[in-house]
């Protein structure tokens, strides 16, 4: 199975037999992106355009397999930007007809859950359903209820606003870091005091919980922020920019983990799962394996190489729906930027 991911800024070729993982490899225009301080849709778009085909021959090189050799082609059909996606479905189409193989459309979110599955140690557990799933990600932010990888996913809540990616490009801007802005801030932070600046926990007060219980909001944190290093420069002081970025990844990190476990012990699963590239951030995953432990909730993170966009996950998720029995996507089925989580293959 070949898996195509285009939803963002990266495009990701990936390969799969089953839960076996024979190729990822991922062409990123982060760079081109960069000198705007975030992603710009069309040139992403263009990225895609030129990056797929050396990105395709690369993964069957790297798999050591042919395009003969494929049962069947997968790629993200949403959520995502539009043109990018576009890109990626109109790339997948053609390749599956090209080879007279069936097309398979699938969820961008419900495949970076599916990433758990391509696990290379064998020592590894078999992920467990049900479980609950943190996606945290430039893009999206969204706690999901997992009964089934095929066909019962649930969105419990997401973020109203700002996405965390978007939050911490956004605050790496007003401390003079570069793009992106979550490794950035990853690094600042370790030189800093988390307790420095009790900055505001979005959407966490009891008024807030009765609404939004595992919903999320980072546009009030990233003013606040905002705020805060206003006045000091208006005061003439230096900004302690270790200190900021280690109190902004604390607030994140304590409202991300804080919602998720609550949804492990309101819905009785005591398991939860982390994805999306922001599960890279050393903060957020020493306080969800210190939380997850205290109520003894079982905590999984894909390999981090599997937990940025890519299409090895997209090409798990096909496969498990090949495995499921269910069949192909309609090849007039096109980009969705706005797919809900709950259409696993649309």
């Amino acid at each position: 199975m070949l898996g195509i991911e285009t939803s963002c800024d990266e495009t990701g070729v990936g390969i799969v037999r089953g839960t076996e993982l024979l190729a990822n490899v991922i062409a990123s225009s982060m760079d081109e992106h960069a000198r705007y301080g975030g992603v710009v849709p069309e040139i992403a778009a263009r990225a895609h355009l030129e990056a797929l085909e050396p990105t395709i021959r690369a993964a069957l090189a790297e798999a050591g397999v042919t395009l003969a050799e494929l049962d069947a082609v997968a790629v993200t059909s949403g959520p995502g930007l539009g043109g990018a996606l576009m890109v990626g479905v109109g790339a997948a189409k053609a390749l599956a007809i090209a080879l007279d193989k069936p097309f398979y459309a699938v969820n961008h979110l419900v495949g970076h859950v599916g990433a758990d599955l391509l696990r290379d140690d064998a020592g590894d557990a078999p992920l467990e359903l049900p479980t609950i799933a943190l996606l945290v990600s430039g893009g999206h932010t969204s706690l999901l209820h997992v009964r089934s990888l095929t066909n019962d996913v649930e969105l419990l809540g997401e973020t109203i606003d700002d996405a965390a990616g978007e939050a911490f490009d956004k605050v790496a801007r007003l401390l003079g870091l570069p793009y992106p802005g979550g490794p950035q801030i990853d690094r600042a932070a370790a030189e800093g005091d988390p307790r420095a600046v009790r900055f505001p926990r979005g959407l966490s007060l009891p008024k807030d919980l009765a609404r939004h219980r595992y919903d999320f909001s980072f546009s009030g944190l990233k003013t606040a922020v905002a705020r805060h290093v206003e006045a000091l420069r208006d005061a003439g002081e230096e900004v302690p920019v270790a200190d900021i970025a280690a109190s902004f990844r604390e607030a994140v990190a304590d409202v991300l983990t804080a919602k998720a476990i609550a949804a492990c012990r309101d819905l009785r699963v005591p398991r939860l799962l982390l994805g999306g590239g922001v599960v890279a951030n050393a903060r957020v995953r020493a306080l969800a394996a210190e939380r997850a432990e205290a109520a003894g909730v079982a905590l999984r993170i894909p390999p981090l190489s599997l937990c940025t966009d890519n299409g090895a996950m997209i090409a798990a998720i096909a496969a498990q729906r090949i495995m499921a029995g269910h069949g192909p996507s309609d090849l007039g089925v096109g980009a969705d930027s706005t797919l809900p989580v709950t259409v696993v293959q649309a």
